[in-house]
């Protein structure tokens, strides 16, 4: 009588061995985000091939360290001055959406930074590299006049002082061609900053597990990028 939904072990078993072998193979982290599976009693299998997740809110990061990670990567594209204590206690990653956004929050990033008996939240910036294959309009991150992410204009030469890391996001259910396009237009605009920064988070939309997707190009792109 009541709706239900069967998760076939066997198969996200086969998504997640897949996925395991890209992350080896290109020695890259992949880190799960919940808008593509939030379902938790699922959590104890992915926990064996994956213990990093993202969070967009402040449920999804309780998500996350509750059942799911030793990493968890944050990006709220508004933080403010009540929730941003919650996210970087419960963080080891926290993205930024501009750069006046990192300079209200990072004395508070850095004052926790400081104390040695806190884990170390690595602060990044989300960039626009103005590029997206994504069809349709409103879900394109990367249209001009995004409020999603900083251009290169706006950086105008300079990273702010504190940032770590840098993140784009402007895929969706993609392919690797697709990566590829992209990541020339990041790298053609932001690759001046890629020697000041410890990582680099290129957001989600990776159909991978797809029929069809061209792991091995995934993999010597990833390769090559580094």
């Amino acid at each position: 009588p009541t709706p239900f939904c069967i998760v076939y072990e066997n198969r996200l078993r086969r998504n997640l061995e897949l996925i395991n072998t890209v992350k080896e193979e290109a020695g890259v982290n992949i880190i799960m985000a919940f808008k593509a599976n939030a379902l938790w009693r699922t959590f104890p299998i992915i926990r064996e091939y994956c213990q990093a997740a993202t969070a967009s809110s402040l449920n999804e990061l309780q998500l996350g360290n509750e059942e799911l990670g030793h990493e968890i990567h944050s990006y709220c594209p508004a933080y403010t001055s009540e929730s941003i204590s919650k996210y970087i206690a419960g963080s080891t990653h926290i993205t930024f959406n501009s750069v006046s956004q990192w300079q209200r929050f990072s004395e508070t990033i850095n004052s926790h930074n400081s104390n040695t008996s806190n884990r170390h939240v690595s602060p990044g910036l989300r960039v626009n590299p103005l590029c997206s294959v994504i069809e349709t309009d409103i879900y394109n991150p990367a249209l001009p006049g995004s409020r999603f992410g900083v251009t290169a204009e706006q950086l105008d030469g300079q990273l702010p002082e504190g940032i770590e890391g840098l993140h784009f996001h402007a895929l969706c259910e993609s392919t690797s061609y697709d990566l590829e396009k992209v990541l020339e237009a990041f790298e053609a605009q932001f690759g001046q900053y890629l020697p000041s920064v410890k990582w680099v988070n290129m957001g989600g939309g990776h159909l991978m597990t797809k029929a069809g997707y061209d792991i091995p190009h995934l993999i010597s792109l990833l390769k090559a990028f580094k």
